[in-house]
C-alpha cells in the first residue's frame, strides 16, 4: 500500500530538453515528409489529369474516326443497296419480257401443229410431203426450240434475281448493324464528364466474346460490296443476254413464218393453177362426150337406115330362087342382088366403128369422172390450205419484246 502511493519518477532537465528537441525534430520530419506526399500528389494529380484529358480526347478523335469509317462504309453500302436494287428492278422487267414472250410462242405452235394436222385431211395424190409440210415441220420444230431457250434463260433470270435478292438481303443487314453502330458511336461522342446518365459499369471492359479484328471488320463490308458488284454485273450480261435472245427468237419465227406463208401462197397458186387444167380438161372430155354421143346417134341411125334396103334384096332373092326350072337363070337382075347384098352387108359389118366408138364414150366418161374426183380433191386442198390454215395463220404476229 504504501509502495502503491509513491511519486512518479522524475527526469532530468537535460532530459527533458532532448525529449522537447526529438518532439521538434519528429514533428518537423513527418511535416517535410508530409508537403513532399502532397507535392508528389499535386504533381501525381496533374499528371493523371493531363493524361486523363489525353486519353478522352485521343477516344474522342479515336470514336469520331470511327464514325467516319462507319459513314464511308455506310455511304458505299448504300449505294451498292441502291445499284442493285435499280438492277433487280429492271431485271424484273425483263423477266416480264421473257414470260410475255414465252406465252406469246403458244398460239404460232399450235395453230402450225394444227396446220399440219388439217393438211393430213388432204385426199389422193394431193396428200404430198411438199414445201408447205416442210416448212410447218421446221416452223413447228423453231418455236419449240425457242420455247425451250425462253425457259431456260427464264430459269437463269429467276436464280440472278434471287442471288440479286440475297446481295441485297446481305447489304441491308449490314446497313442496318452500320446505322446502330453509328447510332452508338454517335452516343458516345456526346458524352462529356458531366453528363447526366453517365455511370460505373464495372464489366463494361472485356477481352473476349464476339469481338472481331478491324481488319475482319472491313473485310466483312468489302465482301458485300463485291459480291453487290458481282451480282450486278453478272444481270447487266443477263440483261444484254436476254436482249440478244428475245431480238433473234423473234427474227427467227418471223423469218420461218413469212417462208411457210410464201410456201402457202406457192402452193395454193401451183393447186389453182392444176384445178383450172383439170377444168380445161374436163370441159373438152365434155365437149368431146356430147360429139361422141351425136356420132354414135349417126352410126345406130345409119344402121337402122340400111335394115330396109338389106331386106328387101334379100326377100327379092329368095323369091327369085323360087323360080321353075330353067327360070332360075342367074341373070344380072340375080348377079346385082347379090351384089346390093353383099354391098349392104359389108356396109353393116363396117359399122363396128359403132363398137369403138361406145368403148371410147365409155373411156370418156370414166376420164370426166376421174377428173371430176380430181377436181374435188383439189378443192379440198384448196379448202383446206385456203380456208382453214391460211386464214388461221392470219392471226399469227411476232411482236418485239
Amino acid at each position: 500500500m504504501a509502495r502503491l502511493l509513491q511519486p512518479p519518477p522524475k527526469f532530468h532537465p537535460s532530459e527533458w530538453d532532448i525529449a522537447n528537441k526529438m518532439q521538434c525534430a519528429s514533428t518537423e520530419s513527418q511535416q517535410s515528409r508530409s508537403e513532399c506526399v502532397v507535392a508528389e500528389s499535386q504533381r501525381l494529380l496533374d499528371e493523371i489529369e493531363k493524361k486523363t484529358r489525353k486519353a478522352q480526347s485521343d477516344v474522342n478523335k479515336k470514336i469520331e474516326q470511327r464514325r467516319e469509317e462507319i459513314k464511308f462504309w455506310k455511304q458505299e453500302l448504300d449505294n451498292k443497296l441502291e445499284q442493285i436494287v435499280h438492277e433487280t428492278e429492271v431485271l424484273l422487267t425483263f423477266k416480264t419480257r421473257l414470260e410475255k414472250s414465252l406465252e406469246s410462242c403458244k398460239e404460232p405452235l399450235e395453230i402450225a401443229q394444227k396446220c399440219l394436222l388439217n393438211r393430213q385431211r388432204r385426199t389422193g395424190i394431193d396428200l404430198v410431203h411438199d414445201e408447205v409440210e416442210q416448212e410447218l415441220v421446221k416452223e413447228a420444230e423453231v418455236l419449240q426450240g425457242v420455247i425451250a431457250l425462253l425457259g431456260r434463260t427464264l430459269e437463269k433470270t429467276n436464280e440472278q434475281i434471287r442471288l440479286n435478292r440475297s446481295a441485297k438481303y446481305n447489304l441491308e443487314v449490314d446497313l442496318k448493324d452500320k446505322f446502330t453502330a453509328l447510332m452508338i458511336d454517335d452516343y458516345c461522342a456526346s458524352l462529356i464528364n458531366n453528363t447526366p446518365d453517365i455511370k460505373y459499369a464495372g464489366n463494361a471492359v472485356k477481352t473476349e466474346g464476339n469481338f472481331v479484328s478491324p481488319e475482319d471488320w472491313i473485310d466483312f463490308s468489302n465482301i458485300n460490296v463485291e459480291k453487290a458488284d458481282k451480282q450486278r454485273n453478272n444481270s447487266l450480261s443477263l440483261r444484254a443476254l436476254i436482249d440478244g435472245i428475245l431480238s433473234q427468237t423473234a427474227n427467227d419465227m418471223r423469218k420461218q413464218c413469212e417462208v411457210v406463208n410464201v410456201a402457202f401462197r406457192n402452193r395454193l397458186k401451183e393447186v389453182k393453177d392444176a384445178k383450172h387444167k383439170l377444168e380445161t380438161l374436163l370441159a373438152t372430155v365434155m365437149d368431146e362426150t356430147a360429139s361422141q354421143e351425136k356420132n354414135i346417134a349417126a352410126l345406130k341411125k345409119a344402121i337402122a337406115d340400111k335394115e330396109g334396103p338389106v331386106k328387101v334384096a334379100q326377100t327379092r332373092l329368095e323369091v327369085r330362087n323360087r323360080r321353075p326350072n330353067v327360070e332360075l337363070c342367074y341373070d344380072t337382075v340375080q348377079y346385082r342382088l347379090i351384089n346390093e347384098v353383099q354391098e349392104i352387108t359389108k356396109d353393116i359389118q363396117r359399122q363396128d366403128t359403132l363398137a369403138q366408138a361406145e368403148a371410147e364414150l365409155k373411156g370418156l366418161s370414166r376420164r370426166q369422172l376421174s377428173l371430176e374426183t380430181e377436181i374435188q380433191v383439189k378443192e379440198n386442198t384448196l379448202y383446206i390450205d385456203e380456208v382453214l390454215c391460211m386464214q388461221m395463220r392470219e392471226s399469227v404476229y411476232i411482236n418485239n419484246f
